[in-house]
């Protein structure tokens, strides 16, 4: 995935106002007191959000956030109708969630192609034609067109992936994504080297594949906004199976796996409902005697594969585990 990953950006819309009326009285020769033929305004254009699925970051928002579509035209004589005003269409990644000034949300685009109106161009006005009767014969005056609707909307992008890595910083993530997919994470030993979401395909047998996530390391009380895990852990919630990733060098494998959960849980206690694989990561310095004592720590409710991503070993296994917890 692109470096300049951008996942929340707040954009200013403004939609186009409705054209008003016209109030013309027809005039043709040898026809006197012709009557109002004043025609409607067109609408305003409208701001539409466009899901496309060849998109992946919001990263063009972050340089253009003010978009204003066109207003209405005025209504005619000869009861002609104003133009509507263009639309101003914005291609969006599947995923994105659009909220209003307040934190509600707006709607959500989840199919390529998917469309919905961010803010609606104002009605137009409708010309004199509409205001003759019997006793106002000749009425001369039209409706301005209404205004069209402003305001910020933020967006957020929440990855779209099948299995979401989940660990604590330096736990191994990028280096399986990296050996998995074709993937280049930044990879260093330190903490937070991911900084932004990553994605990548795996291929599996047959030649199918499946996308897997390497979402920023959570630390404890990153639910709360500690560390990075606050901004990224939505991204969890749109990863079907979640991969739970502790090191060999761990000082307790339980503990680690326990705090990893909680903090799931207390963002988003539905979290809890996902498909889970745990993988202890760097297990090429592990002999056979020793994955038994660490496999006697760790929790039974969860299939556990020892893996390392360095030496290739346990990978097939790990895929395999995925793949079943995919298409079950």
């Amino acid at each position: 995935m692109q470096s300049n990953f951008v996942d929340y950006v707040k954009i200013h819309c403004k939609s186009g106002h409705g054209g008003a009326g016209s109030a013309s009285l027809h005039r043709e020769k040898y026809i006197d007191k012709g009557g109002p033929d004043g025609g409607d305004g067109g609408r305003g254009g409208h701001i539409i959000l466009r899901g496309s699925s060849n998109l992946w970051t919001l990263l063009e928002f972050k340089f253009k956030k003010h978009f204003r579509a066109e207003h209405g035209g005025r209504g005619g004589k000869s009861r002609s109708t104003g133009h509507d005003g263009e639309d101003i269409v914005l291609n969006v990644p599947i995923g994105v969630i659009a909220r209003g000034e307040d934190g509600e949300i707006l709607g959500e685009i989840t199919e390529d192609g998917q469309e919905m109106i961010l803010k609606r161009g104002g009605k137009g006005g409708l010309g004199n034609w509409h205001f003759r009767s019997a006793t106002r014969q000749t009425p001369r005056y039209a409706q301005p067109g209404l205004d069209g609707e402003e305001g910020w909307v933020t967006l957020e992008l929440k990855v779209l992936a099948d299995v979401g890595l989940v660990g604590f910083p330096n736990a191994g993530k990028s280096t399986l994504l990296s050996v998995l997919s074709a993937a280049k994470p930044k990879i260093a030993d330190y903490a937070f080297t991911t900084l932004t979401p990553n994605l990548g395909i795996v291929q599996y047998r047959d030649h199918q594949s499946f996308i897997m996530a390497d979402i920023p390391g959570i630390i404890e009380g990153a639910a709360e906004g500690k560390g990075l895990g606050h901004r990224f852990l939505r991204h969890i919630e749109r990863n079907s199976t979640l991969l739970f990733l502790i090191p060999a060098d761990a000082d307790d494998y339980a503990k680690e796996y326990a705090i990893l959960l909680n903090e799931l849980k207390k963002f988003n206690p539905e979290l809890l409902d996902k498909e889970r694989v745990l993988a202890v990561t760097k297990s090429d310095m592990l002999d056979d005697e020793l994955k038994a004592e660490i496999s006697e720590q760790l929790p039974k409710d969860i299939e556990t594969i020892f893996i390392s991503s360095v030496a290739h070993q346990g990978l097939t296994e790990l895929k395999d585990a995925l793949w079943k917890k995919l298409i079950d």
